[in-house]
């Protein structure tokens, strides 16, 4: 038997993926949107970041008191000892310096490229979220 609507000027709600009902445009909520089971969020994203970031941060303290013996160290004619971890944080502190001025110069490159399409297109272009 074939489902009627009651009023025949109203759409018909569209589907959902939880078997709640959608709200239709223009009419009052009765009742929160929830999200689905199993969806994330920003705040939800942010806070498995920082708990990563911590637990990085305390194998890092951890193997920096580990590793306190003082070895050689040689750079650019320069030559003297300092401990393992130290030596080693530091290289990695310029890695990450080294990484990030190459990703911002590209990040430059795309928004330069970017612009000049956008004004070659007479600015008809919509400005994308970055």
């Amino acid at each position: 038997m074939p489902v009627q609507r009651n009023n025949i000027n109203s759409p018909p709600s569209p589907p959902s993926l939880d078997g709640v009902p959608q709200q239709q445009s223009g009419s009052k909520p009765t009742e929160p949107l929830n999200r689905t089971p199993g969806s994330r969020s920003r705040l939800g994203g942010a806070w498995v970041a920082i708990c990563i970031g911590g637990a990085v941060l305390l194998l890092l303290i951890v193997f920096m008191l580990q590793n306190t013996a003082p070895v050689s160290v040689s750079f650019l004619g320069w030559s003297g000892t300092a401990p393992l971890a130290l030596t080693l944080l530091i290289a990695g502190v310029g890695v990450g310096i080294v990484a990030l001025v190459v990703g911002s110069v590209r990040i430059g490159q795309l928004r330069h490229r970017l612009g000049r399409a956008r004004r070659a297109a007479g600015g008809a272009t919509p400005e994308p979220v970055l």
